[in-house]
């Protein structure tokens, strides 16, 4: 028999806090049969949380998930009051008020009072120390943390936090009650913001110093994210979600808790809550919606005016693809696809000839899947012509660069399409790391380089950086634009400097993720499952470090660190030791994880 099962299930459930985040696990506790009972200081809030709950049971009951009389049964199962009087009844209580220690000692200090001595008291901070609660409590043993991420109904993790005065049965008890409610327990000490919150903000806080300090726009800050890595929001729209007062109170107890001055709030962020720019639940925040608590971004005066006002374009008929890896390959298919004539280079002409034939095999299976078809993949392939010298590239309109990520390597390319490239060709480098304007000055035409961020694989990813420097020209940047639409790919600009905007926001999450494994806060697999069921990422960050390589990863990082000299941003040691014994992820055969061998 599983230990679990030797613990009575929690039945009734008091819920202290009906606003969006009470409401939402009311009505998951009622789903499972459990009753529920509803408490808030405001009847209006309680009344909102009941008729939440009546229109979310009949849309399950249009969707034929409920009938009316099991929709009848959970909505008799809840009930809501406006004195804590009446969770004397309860075997768990589960505090959702604001996030101020405050108001939360003042409930936990009254449930004292009423409720039974064997009955647990959970909160639902995310950012507060629930040793120091418990510790004011009279019975510390039964209080901890029942972290539920927002939406409740639909959001299948749940964080168990315990303290060192926690007792096991009552983590045992609300761990069950966790897996009976359909949700995925991961158990975490207590520390601010604790897994999920705790890689979250500080990735969030980056981007809003990133828009504080124009280096990008909102827009393409957010397209950047969901494009580049498969998130459903953007930071800056979650940043309003959450609430950016929320998230600031968060951030302050982090850096209280680390000293990092990556969880140090950014300005902007306090300006907006003490301005009452709180974001979707104020009408306003980074963004402007249509009303207060609506989800509908409207106009502002910062919502970028039309593309065509950017410029006009250099005309573009011919593309140059200088390499033969997969980038190379990929953004080979992705010009020819479009329509464009385009010359592939490698070092050899065998080498040419193997990446057309990658692409044909790519174009195979696009049509195999049904996304193309056998016409349209032979015209895409008659396009692309092979070559082994960049002596061909004598006539193309824009040439790209798609070689190893060293900067000699690249510079020494770029001085050779210099000689080779007619005047007024664009020349775009497809670096992640390194600074294009390093690349440029190689030339004697600097005006004409710009870089190209393509994303792996290229012909399925929207997105591409569009990196300009100090010496990028505009009708250069305004082609390059230009083109990404005609390819059907979705520019963001943003300035040369580390990173970009992907890899600056992404590396740093990535390295904190290593440096909680490295203080045994928690394992590899509870931090890839908290960000994928609690934060809505494709991969958790330890699968994604093994697919992008460990060696490419740790170089990354340590060109962000030396361009911005934040210790925070130091690679994590135990990054270093696995890359140091050969160990770079799924190529390799072994990582943070092993895989089997390939044959």
């Amino acid at each position: 028999m599983d230990r679990q099962s030797s613990h009575p299930t929690l039945q009734t459930i008091a819920v202290v806090g009906l606003g969006t985040m009470g409401t939402g696990i009311a009505e998951v506790l009622a789903r499972s049969g459990r009753e529920v009972i509803g408490i808030d200081i405001s009847e209006a809030a309680a009344h909102r949380a009941a008729a939440a709950l009546a229109s979310a049971t009949a849309r399950s009951v249009t969707r034929e998930l409920l009938t009316e009389q099991e929709r009848a049964d959970v909505l008799a199962r809840f009930r809501t009051f406006t004195d804590l009087g009446a969770a004397a009844e309860a075997d768990l209580v589960i505090e959702v008020v604001p996030e101020s220690y405050e108001i939360k000692q003042q409930v936990f200090r009254e449930l004292d009072a009423i409720v039974r001595p064997d009955t647990i008291l959970a909160t639902g901070t995310n950012a507060l120390s629930v040793t120091r609660m418990a510790a004011e409590s009279l019975r510390p043993e039964r209080v901890l943390g029942l972290h539920f991420f927002n939406p409740a109904p639909a959001m299948k993790l749940v964080e168990i936090v315990s303290c060192v005065l926690t007792a096991p049965p009552a983590v045992e008890a609300v761990t069950q009650l966790a897996r009976e409610l359909g949700k995925e327990p991961v158990p975490v000490g207590d520390r601010p913001g604790f897994v999920a919150d705790g890689l979250l903000f500080g990735y969030l806080n980056q981007a809003a110093a990133m828009y504080e300090a124009r280096y990008a726009s909102r827009e393409d800050i957010d397209a950047a994210m969901r494009l580049g890595c498969g998130l459903p929001m953007g930071p800056l729209a979650l940043l309003d979600l959450i609430g950016v007062d929320t998230a600031r109170t968060v951030l302050e107890a982090m850096y209280a808790s680390s000293g990092d001055r990556l969880h140090a709030p950014a300005p902007i962020l306090g300006q907006l809550a003490e301005a009452g720019l709180t974001g979707q639940k104020s009408g306003r925040g980074f963004y402007t919606y249509e009303t207060a608590g609506s989800p509908v971004i409207v106009r502002d005066l910062q919502t970028p005016l039309d593309g065509s006002l950017i410029g006009a374009g250099r005309p573009v008929a011919s593309v140059g693809v200088a390499g033969s890896g997969t980038m190379a390959s990929g953004i080979a298919q992705v010009f020819a696809q479009a329509g464009y004539s385009v010359v592939l280079a490698a070092r050899s002409q065998e080498k040419a000839e193997a990446a057309k034939a990658a692409i044909g095999k790519s174009l195979g299976r696009a049509v195999s899947k049904g996304r193309l078809t056998e016409e349209g993949a032979a015209q895409t392939l008659e396009r692309i012509t092979p070559a082994g010298s960049l002596d061909a590239f004598a006539e193309v309109d824009l040439a790209v660069e798609a070689v190893a990520e060293d900067l000699a390597v690249k510079q020494e390319l770029f001085a050779s399409l210099d000689k080779v490239c007619k005047p007024g060709a664009v020349l775009a480098t497809t670096t992640s790391s390194l600074p294009v304007i390093a690349i440029a000055r190689v030339t004697s035409r600097p005006e004409d380089v710009i870089g190209m961020h393509f994303f792996n694989p290229a012909p399925a990813m929207k997105l591409v950086e569009v990196v300009r420097t100090v010496l990028t020209s505009d009708d250069v940047h305004a082609t390059v634009r230009e083109i990404c639409v005609k390819v059907r790919k979705h520019p963001v600009d943003c300035g040369d400097r580390a990173g970009f905007i992907v890899n600056a926001l992404l590396f740093p999450y990535l390295n904190n993720a290593i440096k909680m494994v490295e203080q045994h806060y928690a394992d590899i697999d509870q931090i890839d499952a908290a960000m994928k069921l609690g934060g809505g990422y494709p991969m958790g960050p330890f699968e994604l470090l093994d697919v992008v390589g460990l060696d490419v990863s740790l170089a990354i990082e340590k060109v962000l660190h030396a361009e911005f000299r934040d210790p925070g941003l130091a690679p994590s040691p135990l990054l270093e030791h696995l890359v140091a014994a050969g160990c770079l992820g799924r190529k390799t055969g072994r990582g943070f994880r092993e895989y089997a061998a390939r044959r």
